[in-house]
């Protein structure tokens, strides 16, 4: 094995924090990355790593280490784009996480464009609304739709979306249809929690440029935009969500908008990367891409 090879396991192994998951996200056997790190540290001279049963963290030795490592493969891989004989055909994995709704309806219709464009690239898409850590599941870039909380990221903000407040016309037929927020109370909601914080979003209006909240009773609380949707079509109660994948719904009259001058505040689009993590050709053109066709969206 050489020592770029060697050196790419040993970073992913101190991100990861985990021989089995760096060996499953490089698709080796476990021994040969195991072995890679023990002939690495051989080599060295040091202890790279401390290992427990339960986790692996990186050494004082480890840490220089790998903060100079991560700046060599980074310096390796610019080499060998610089020296392709087509500086716009890049390849490679990327792994990229989206929301669910936005993968299932936007991007993923487009991805055969992507590729005409880019053949030589893989994608290990994965399409969830939970928190994915970018570094400690060595995820390339995803898409976030909200606001951003951590600092530590790098964010290219696209553009936003537009939200509104809607529920079934069976709901509303059954409960009525509020004209004011003083109506509310007696409705309910579908309850949206964060699948980061458990923490129950909270029903948004916006007065005089400010967000505020109402407290609301709900029987049913979700973690995912395609289960908040479906709970809404089955008349659980009312919802607030991007107009944007709602215009069919809305125009055959399965949905109804309520309360247009009491909106939420449009949601932030944002693609997101780590700011530790080296941009490569292959990641940057779908970044690029992804941003392009976002924005003929959500500008």
């Amino acid at each position: 094995m050489d020592r770029i090879q060697t050196m790419e396991i040993f970073s992913r192994v101190a991100e990861l924090g985990s021989f089995s998951r760096a060996a499953e996200q490089l698709s080796l056997p476990p021994a040969t990355v195991t072995n890679a790190v023990q002939a690495l540290e051989k080599h060295m001279g040091v202890r790279l790593l401390h290992r427990t049963t339960r986790k692996v963290t990186l050494t004082d030795e480890g840490i220089t280490y790998l903060d100079r490592c991560t700046r060599l493969l980074a310096e390796f891989e610019d080499l060998d784009a610089l020296f392709q004989r087509d500086h716009l055909n890049p390849r490679g994995v990327i792994r990229v996480d989206l929301p669910e709704r936005l993968a299932h309806m936007v991007v993923i219709p487009a991805l055969p464009d992507f590729f005409a464009l880019y053949p030589n690239i893989q994608l290990k898409l994965s399409a969830t609304d939970r928190f994915v850590d970018l570094v400690g599941e060595a995820v390339d870039c995803v898409v976030r739709v909200g606001p951003l909380s951590d600092s530590s990221l790098i964010a290219r903000r696209i553009g936003s979306m537009e939200q509104i407040n809607c529920a079934a016309k069976s709901y509303l037929d059954r409960c009525g249809r509020p004209q004011s927020l003083a109506d509310l109370q007696n409705h309910v909601v579908v309850n949206y929690f964060s699948s980061r914080t458990g923490r129950e979003l909270g029903w948004e209006y916006v007065d005089s440029g400010e967000p505020r909240f109402l407290k609301m009773s709900g029987i049913v609380s979700v973690n995912s935009s395609d289960a908040y949707l479906a709970c809404c079509q089955a008349g659980l109660g009312l919802i607030q969500a991007p107009r944007l994948g709602l215009e069919a719904l809305l125009a055959s009259g399965v949905l109804e908008e309520v309360l247009p001058n009491f909106k939420p505040a449009p949601l932030p689009v944002s693609i997101v990367y780590a700011h530790n993590r080296h941009l490569s050709p292959r990641v940057r053109a779908f970044v690029d891409w992804v941003a392009k066709l976002l924005a003929t969206r959500y500008a």
